[in-house]
């Protein structure tokens, strides 16, 4: 049959044949005419009867119904449904998820990360839980500090002050099973466990201690007495950390609290300079003690030895005195005269002896020069560093000493000849 055929596809009357019989090489049946029939077979299932087009006095004849098409079409519907059914058992479970299976509501076992499958529902069921993630509550605030809450905030210490203590919790899950079958409210069960465990340490701390030096420390003790609570309730909580956030006297009190800080401060800075200046001093004093301690010491031991010493040097002489008076006697005579002698700046002149003794003025010499050291000044150091090159002058004053043998040289040569010859006699007689 060739496309261009009319007839293609439609069940038309043949206007060639009287009885409008159907031709045998017509073709496929056209879809519409099939999605009538399909229609004509449901109304007639339900027991309705269709109209024509438009002739409403004339009835359709009944469909007869093929119990193999309606039990084919029954059972692949439930075939999809039953399919449908199966596949709403898969479900995904994250890297950082466990899930729970529960079997007609009783928990059956616990799943790992991936794509699980379980018996559709209401055979069985799953419950997906986060146990890696952190959770944190926070207690006496919401949100922000300013936010408080003070039935939660204000706590009594051990010495009978109010304070205002705003902390978070932070927790993550170790036992999914307890987290999800042992708690109706697991936040409410750690804010309750939370607020217990910080009111008794507070209750046996004093106020400094929780408002100053010992807030690490309630930290540390409150979440160990907060897993001890939880452990006990087998909640399958871990508490990672609690943190401090504030902690200071109601806002009625705050000003006068404020002024007895700074009392305290202004003490402590107080104590802490008197510590340094006795730090400073106490060993400077113990340090002089010790000095003069040993200084004591040796000048005791070097009195004891020279006393000891001369009381030898005693008892030598007077064994010696015993056994020699005379020369004993001109020895220490001497001794005594060298002694006195060594101290003085005096010379001693025999003026009965004959002749004239010549000697140098030490006496004034020595005074001169003590003078002159005294009486120099810085600039006269400078003049005198810059004269050093020059040559001193001489005095030309004669000590009185020398002026009998000057004039004696004046008065001739004999004289000098005789003094000199005088003066050698009186030596061999010294000798």
């Amino acid at each position: 049959m060739s496309l261009n055929d009319p007839q293609w596809g439609n069940r038309g009357n043949d206007s060639g044949n009287n009885g409008g019989g159907k031709r045998p090489d017509q073709g496929p049946p056209d879809l519409e005419e099939m999605w009538r029939d399909l229609n004509r077979r449901l109304s007639g299932m339900f027991g309705k009867r269709g109209n024509g087009g438009g002739n409403r006095g004339s009835e359709r004849p009944p469909v007869d119904i093929n119990p193999r098409f309606l039990g084919g079409g029954i059972g692949v519907l439930v075939g999809l449904v039953l399919l449908v059914w199966l596949a709403s058992g898969f479900y995904i479970v994250d890297a950082s998820q466990r899930a729970l299976v529960l079997q007609f509501g009783r928990y059956k076992e616990s799943t790992e990360s991936g794509l699980r499958w379980r018996l559709p529902y209401p055979i069985q069921s799953h419950e997906i839980v986060n146990i890696s993630g952190v959770r944190t509550i926070e207690v006496g605030y919401r949100g922000s500090e300013r936010n408080k809450v003070l039935k939660e905030a204000l706590m009594l210490t051990d010495d009978e002050n109010i304070i205002n203590i705003q902390f978070a919790v932070q927790y993550i899950l170790k036992d999914p099973v307890d987290y999800i079958f042992n708690n109706r409210n697991p936040d409410e069960s750690v804010m309750q466990a939370a607020e217990t465990a910080i009111r008794e340490i507070v209750g046996k701390s004093r106020m400094d201690f929780v408002l100053y030096e010992g807030r690490e420390q309630i930290a540390v003790k409150a979440s160990n007495l907060m897993q001890e609570i939880l452990d006990r309730y087998k909640t399958g909580i871990l508490i990672s950390k609690v943190t401090m956030q504030n902690a200071q006297p109601p806002e009625q009190v705050q000003a006068a609290f404020d002024d007895a800080v700074k009392a305290g401060q202004d003490r402590e800075r107080q104590k802490n300079e008197g510590q340094a200046y006795a730090n400073d001093v106490i060993p400077k004093a113990r340090g002089t003690a010790a000095r003069l301690i040993q200084e004591a010491e040796g000048y005791k031991q070097r009195l004891i030895a020279t006393a000891e010493g001369d009381a030898s040097r005693f008892r030598q002489i007077n064994a010696e005195y015993a056994k020699a008076p005379e020369v004993t006697r001109s020895r220490m005579y001497l001794e005594t005269m060298q002694q006195v002698y060594a101290n003085t700046s005096k010379v001693m002149v025999d003026a009965k002896g004959q002749g004239n003794l010549l000697y140098l003025p030490l006496d004034k010499l020595m005074q001169a020069s003590g003078a002159v050291a005294s009486a120099q000044s810085p600039a006269a150091n400078e003049a005198q560093a810059s004269a050093r090159s020059a040559a001193q002058p001489v005095s030309n004053e004669t000590p009185p000493q020398l002026e009998k043998p000057i004039q004696a040289e004046r008065g001739g040569a004999y004289s000098i000849q005789r003094d000199r010859e005088a003066l050698r006699s009186r030596d061999r007689e010294v000798r």
